[in-house]
């Protein structure tokens, strides 16, 4: 199962990388800067620390040079060099893509290209538009919804996390999982969404089951077996959910266009709560960000949102992250706020 899940997670990258260096940079030109933050921010620590930096360093120029050549070898076409300067020990490139500037990082041997960069330390004097300032408010039972993209890995990441949290609250919570007004992995996404959306609405205490299922195996039909769901039951909705809300006419017709296909049934929410990808959890309607994806964390990020904290609160879960994707391996990068987005 291990070695499954990591086959999955590398295509998923891919996929992702070539889409983004291809077709998504048509669609939106942040889509450049969308990679997996973990695996590099690793590998530029390692050479920090280890002082890589010290020998084989390119000069800037050279570094926006190659970072262009790079996309413009994967067909990425009207992107220009517009800037290069050093930002904390590594190449910020700035790339301009029909008159939008798109940031990237490279590091200064210029092996590695880096997403962004997160900082280590916080100037509590400073005000950030990325940084979440509202405070979670407070209730008897807080409501949480989760919006994902059911083949999302830090979407299905976020929701192993919170699983157990569930299982420990129980009802104690107004849980409900909800969607991304777009869909980014394909047919397959769209199809599931409903099916999940589906068993949620109607037959909501075989839910967690299945959803607890799916994130092991990715497997759908097996798990719907497994679960028990009653597949007339779940037919008859994903019919009527389809024609209530257009999800295959639109689906065909945007994605004909070389564009994301809309997934409109939470579409009000998204707009309200300005959900940008997956996951984005709210609690009591703004906007919350565990200091990790441990079921610890998500677990402390909810109890912190009642006003008399639960005696089940004191329970300790895993501390250790869950890992993106399907599986139920543990993971050891820190992979908070990195979500399937195209901005």
């Amino acid at each position: 199962m291990a070695e499954e899940k990591k086959e999955h997670e590398h295509v998923h990258e891919f996929e992702h990388h070539k889409k983004s260096g291809t077709e998504k940079i048509r669609e939106n030109p942040w889509i450049l800067a969308t990679f997996v933050l973990g695996i590099l921010s690793i590998v530029l620590l390692v050479s920090i620390f280890s002082g890589n930096f010290t020998g084989g360093v390119i000069s800037s120029n050279d570094a926006g040079t190659k970072l262009l050549g790079y996309y413009q070898a994967m067909g990425v076409s009207n992107l220009t060099l517009s800037s290069v300067t050093e930002v904390s020990g590594v190449y910020q490139v700035n790339l301009n893509y029909k008159g939008q500037i798109v940031p990237l990082y490279i590091t200064k041997d210029g092996k590695n290209i880096i997403d962004s960069l997160t900082p280590t330390e916080t100037n509590s004097s400073s005000s950030s538009s990325n940084t979440q300032t509202q405070t979670v408010p407070k209730s008897d039972k807080p409501t949480v919804e989760l919006f994902v993209m059911s083949y999302c890995p830090y979407g299905t990441q976020m929701e192993k996390a919170i699983i157990p949290v569930l299982n420990l609250l129980r009802n104690k919570i107004d849980f409900t999982l909800r969607f991304v007004d777009y869909s980014m992995h394909g047919q397959k996404e769209v199809d599931e969404n409903v099916v999940q959306y589906c068993i949620q609405k109607e037959q909501n205490d075989k839910f967690l089951t299945y959803l607890s299922c799916f994130l092991q195996s990715g497997d759908e039909k097996s798990c719907l077996t497994s679960s028990a769901i009653d597949q007339t039951k779940l037919n008859s909705c994903i019919s009527s959910t389809d024609t209530q809300f257009s999800v295959t006419k639109t689906a065909d017709a945007t994605v004909a266009s070389g564009n994301y296909p809309p997934f409109d049934i939470d579409k009000t929410l998204n707009q309200q709560y300005s959900v940008q990808g997956s996951p984005t959890l709210i609690i009591n309607g703004v906007e919350a960000q565990p200091s990790d994806r441990s079921p610890e964390s998500v677990k402390g990020v909810i109890c912190n949102a009642f006003n008399n904290v639960p005696s089940e609160c004191g329970t300790t879960l895993d501390t250790a992250q869950t890992s993106p994707g399907f599986g139920s391996d543990s993971s050891s990068s820190s992979s908070t706020g990195t979500q399937c987005a195209t901005a």
